[in-house]
């Protein structure tokens, strides 16, 4: 046996994927800001929960995709790594987290405020093709780059 670390191979996704799930996203959080229901914004913290712990593809928004719109769609399938989109998914989380123990203590500014920053993503993602979370992953992972280079 080899005492080698294999490197973990990529894990592609259809690059289309994120910008559909974003545009649900952006319906499910406005309904959550509109009514200031915990169990809309528990339910869409679970789902952003699913996609960082079980990867975009086995996510609740990625069947949804998988099986009802990318079958529909036609023309070659552009891929990315599945990494940014991941890390932004994550980010959904911490922002719909916050908000789900700003409404659970009754904080509603909080709640309100959270849930908002989530949404402005995840419309900028569906509306323009924008990841917010995705650029962010880029920055962290440039700085990163240039502390390991310097040491």
């Amino acid at each position: 046996m080899s005492n080698t670390t294999q490197a973990k191979p990529e894990r592609l996704i259809d690059a289309r994927g994120p910008r559909y799930t974003a545009a649900i996203t952006t319906v499910v959080l406005s309904a959550a800001l509109v009514t200031e229901s915990n169990l809309i914004i528990g339910f869409q913290f679970a789902v952003f929960l699913s996609a960082v712990l079980f990867g975009l593809r086995r996510s609740v928004y990625g069947f949804i995709y998988r099986n009802l719109i990318q079958p529909r769609l036609s023309g070659p399938v552009p891929s990315e790594n599945e990494a940014a989109p991941r890390f932004a998914q994550l980010v959904g989380a911490l922002f719909a987290a916050t908000a789900l123990l700003g409404g659970l203590t009754g904080n509603t500014p909080v709640f309100l405020i959270a849930t908002s920053f989530a949404l402005g993503a995840a419309f900028l993602n569906a509306a323009f093709g924008f990841c917010l979370g995705c650029q962010f992953y880029l920055i962290l992972l440039r700085a990163k780059s240039r502390i390991t280079s310097r040491n």
